[in-house]
C-alpha cells in the first residue's frame, strides 16, 4: 500500500531531520523541500532595554553565551521560551496567543515609556514594532538572521501542481511565499494552488494560514499550539479518515 505523500519546509538542519524522523513514524511518506535558509548576522541584542523580546528558536541558537537581557524577557510562543529556558535564561513573559499581535495585546498596558529591544529575523511582522510603539514604547529592532529561499528549491511545488502531495505543513508565512515563488518560477503556481485545494493544507499559526488563504490557497487545520509535532499529528489524522 502506497504511504500518504507530505511535505514540509523546515531548514536543511535538525528541524528538517525531525520532521522527516516524525513523519515517517506517523506512517506517510516524508517530503523534505527547505523554503528557509538561515545566515546569522552576527549581531547581539541590546543589554539596556526595560522589555526585550525573542521571537524564535533560531533567534535563541545565535545569542552569545555571555549575553544577558536587560529587565523583562519575553517570548513568543512556548517553543521559544522553551529554549530560552535551556539556555539558561528566566523568561518572563509569554503571551496566551502565540502571535505578535498576541504579545502586543499581553503588553500594551505596560510598556508606555519603557525600551523595548525585539531580536529577530529580517522578515519579522511590522504587526509587533508598530503596536509597541502605538503603546508608547521606545523599539529598538536588531536583525539576528536573514531568510533567504535556498537554491534549487521546488520539489514540492512541482508534485503538488501533478497532484501527487496529500498532504503539506506551512510552519511560516515565509515558507507559504517562498514555495508559491518557486512554483511561479516554473510555470506551475496556478495548478499547484488548485491541486493543493484537494490536499490537506496545514499551517502551524494564524498569521500562516492567512498568508496562504489571502494567495487562494485553501487551509484544513490550524493546531491551537503553534507546535510542529501537533501540527503534523492533526494532518496526518486528517489523511486517515
Amino acid at each position: 500500500m502506497t504511504r500518504p505523500t507530505v511535505a514540509v519546509f523546515r531548514p536543511d538542519d535538525e528541524r528538517a531531520a525531525n520532521a522527516i524522523s516524525l513523519l515517517d513514524e506517523l506512517g506517510v511518506e516524508p517530503l523534505s523541500d527547505p523554503m528557509l535558509a538561515i545566515e546569522a548576522t552576527g549581531n547581539q541584542p541590546r543589554t539596556d532595554a526595560d522589555y526585550t523580546i525573542l521571537t524564535s528558536k533560531t533567534g535563541v541558537e545565535l545569542l552569545d553565551a555571555d549575553w544577558q537581557p536587560g529587565g523583562t524577557l519575553c517570548a513568543i510562543g512556548e517553543t521559544t521560551a522553551g529554549q530560552l529556558r535551556e539556555a539558561g535564561y528566566d523568561v518572563d513573559i509569554v503571551p496566551e496567543e502565540y502571535t505578535s499581535s498576541g504579545l502586543v495585546d499581553r503588553l500594551a498596558a505596560e510598556v508606555d515609556g519603557a525600551r523595548v529591544e525585539v531580536a529577530r529575523s529580517d522578515h519579522g511582522s511590522d504587526v509587533l514594532l508598530d503596536g509597541l510603539e502605538g503603546a508608547g514604547a521606545f523599539v529598538h529592532e536588531t536583525i539576528l538572521y536573514r531568510l533567504t529561499r535556498p537554491a534549487g528549491a521546488g520539489r514540492a511545488a512541482e508534485l503538488a501542481a501533478a497532484g501527487d502531495l496529500d498532504a503539506v505543513l506551512f510552519t511560516s508565512t515565509l515558507t507559504v511565499e517562498n514555495f508559491l515563488d518557486a512554483a511561479t518560477e516554473r510555470g506551475l503556481r496556478e495548478a499547484t494552488i488548485e491541486e493543493l485545494n484537494d490536499a490537506v493544507v496545514g499551517a502551524i499559526g494564524p498569521p500562516t494560514a492567512e498568508t496562504a488563504r489571502e494567495r487562494g490557497i485553501e487551509v484544513d487545520l490550524v493546531p491551537d499550539t503553534a507546535d510542529f509535532e501537533v501540527l503534523a499529528r492533526r494532518a496526518v489524522g486528517l489523511l486517515e479518515r
